[in-house]
């Protein structure tokens, strides 16, 4: 399984930039960047709860489960 993130999509819903999500949230563009793009191996559930409530959203909203290449 991989994890992918959809945290372009709420931003989109939501209508907000990402520099306006870091701003509010208190961390870089860059970092919030590497986590829309999903190259994080990790994040901080006090970083994703500050994320949830900014965009009004659930975690299940902006992570998803999906089979990997290699799954069968």
């Amino acid at each position: 399984m991989e994890i992918i993130v959809r945290l372009d999509v709420m931003l989109a819903r939501r209508k907000m930039k990402s520099r306006d999500l870091a701003a509010e949230i208190g961390i870089t563009e860059q970092n919030l960047s590497l986590l829309k793009s999903g190259k994080v191996k990790g994040i901080r559930f006090e970083t994703l709860a500050k994320i949830c409530a900014a965009l009004d959203c659930q975690p299940g909203d902006l992570l998803e489960a999906a089979p990997s290449d290699g799954d069968a």
